[in-house]
């Protein structure tokens, strides 16, 4: 790939080494922002639907114990290690922004009892690509043992049940059907197949803060949101511009490719109409099967079209199996262009060489970032979890969603209810995770508007896009 350098910007220097490298916060850095508060950041609006061009600028997490489908766990609310202690007391000190309600009137329901509440994550942990979303796991479980530590709701613990959807719609509908009976709401999900559990969860009023979106169905779901929320037929217009006024010749020769499988074909197409009607011109788009494992033909399928630009969706392991089909024929185009699913240690290390001079398109804070507390945060309690694990995208919102449902709760207190909860929801607007992410539209489901690009340089990814999140209008897929 032709390593296009951009103006070089000044590196922040890095406060400790990736949770990938087995390192891991000291308990007075977690202490000292175990205070913070959460909320969003004023009433962002998204931008309008259209085609224009140009950029604007007491323990901790507890065991586990399977369920008799093989396929569930329980993270206990007690148990373990304890966790650092945190400034002051009650469930708002955790919670944050937002005065805690009174516990008056509270009742116990499904999935709550005297002592917990049950909260369901459902995500793809097997399937084509074993544990591919098993970092939405990882950070919901880490945010209840943050919670669990020295906070409660209403007296009540966290219980994080754990299911898999493995990659099938089917799959998700079971899963979600056990939520229902089971849980008091599903929180920090993730699935490639997510319209399967869209009814259940709608039948039986289960409040489902996600992870994020990918199908309609699901976006469609009355009582299914998401942190990072998601209108399929919205694109965030600000990726497609960026490259437009950097790279406006390769942009005229366009590959759209993305893993046949699961919302990514349908999501693939939308992309593809809005970075046309952005000023793009997609020459080739093709969709590569799950099994495929031969990448050669597509590639020189590019090369006899000539294409300039690549922008792919699908699994960072495919990713890697498409840039070594690249390097293996000589073909370099300007510019290799994915979203946040690269924002990965693992996918550094796996792709190697080859990765070097890729792009990202990103709507969180950088990962090594600790100038934002709430990454210090999310990288402590997810290390105190599961050592060693690496701190990704999926992640990263799912611990935004478990914050999200928290505060939510605890607001409403003693009106604490399935659909006490789902209306508070529906009026979350301009969601940052305390920080986290790009202002999300939470209650009304819109695509956010703004967002930065990375580059991967030298095994180490770096903001290129001017400033902080640029934004800008969104572009109809449709």
């Amino acid at each position: 790939m032709r390593r296009v350098r951009l103006l070089t910007v000044a590196a922040v220097a890095v406060a400790v080494a990736l949770a990938g490298c087995g390192s891991q916060l000291d308990p007075d850095t977690v202490a000292a922002v175990n205070g913070t508060t959460v909320g969003g950041s004023g009433d962002t609006a998204a931008g309008g639907v259209d085609g224009g061009t140009g950029l604007t600028a007491d323990g901790g997490s507890g065991g586990t114990t399977g369920g008799s489908d093989g396929s569930t766990g329980t993270t206990g609310s007690s148990g373990g290690a304890a966790g650092p202690a945190t400034e002051g007391t009650g469930a708002n000190a955790a919670a944050g922004a937002g005065k805690a309600g009174s516990c008056d009137g509270f009742k116990n329901q499904t999935g709550i009892t005297d002592k917990t509440i049950t909260i369901a994550n459902i995500s793809d942990i097997s399937g084509p690509v074993p544990g591919i979303f098993e970092s939405a796991q990882e950070a919901t479980r880490a945010y209840a043992a943050y919670f669990n530590a020295t906070n409660d709701i209403c007296g009540r613990k966290l219980e994080v049940q754990l299911l898999d959807s493995r990659a099938d719609a089917g799959a998700d509908q079971q899963a979600y059907t056990k939520a229902c009976d089971e849980a008091f709401a599903a929180v920090g999900s993730m699935s490639a197949f997510d319209s399967g559990g869209a009814g259940p969860a709608e039948d039986c009023g289960l409040p489902d803060i996600r992870s994020t979106t990918t199908t309609p169905e699901r976006r469609d779901c009355a009582t299914c949101f998401a942190a990072q929320a998601v209108d399929p037929g919205a694109v965030n217009g600000s990726m497609p511009r960026y490259f437009l006024s950097k790279f406006k010749s390769a942009t005229q020769h366009a590959a759209v490719l993305y893993i046949n499988a699961g919302a990514a074909a349908v999501n693939a197409e939308m992309f593809r109409n809005a970075y046309n009607r952005a000023g793009w011109k997609v020459d080739y788009f093709k969709g590569i099967d799950v099994s495929e494992f031969n990448y050669a033909p597509y590639v020189q399928e590019m090369k006899d079209k000539g294409i300039e630009l690549v922008t792919y969706t699908g699994p960072y392991q495919n990713t890697v199996k498409l840039l070594d089909a690249m390097q293996q024929q000589g073909f370099e185009p300007e510019a290799f262009v994915q979203d946040s699913t690269i924002y990965d240690q693992n996918f550094v290390e796996q792709a190697g060489d080859n990765g070097d001079g890729v792009y990202a398109w990103s709507t969180t804070e950088l990962f090594d970032d600790y100038s934002v507390k709430e990454m210090q945060l999310y990288r402590s309690w997810l290390e105190q979890v599961k050592p060693g694990a690496t701190p990704n995208y999926f992640g990263l919102y799912a611990w935004s969603a478990a914050r999200l449902f928290v505060e939510q709760a605890v607001q409403l207190g003693g009106k604490l209810s399935r659909a006490s909860l789902v209306a508070a929801i529906k009026s979350v607007k301009g969601w940052t995770g305390n920080g986290l992410h790009v202002p999300q539209q939470v209650g009304t489901k819109v695509t956010s508007n703004c967002g930065s690009v990375l580059q991967l340089d030298g095994g180490k990814w770096r903001q290129v896009s001017p400033g902080g999140f640029a934004c800008g209008p969104l572009l109809n897929g449709n």
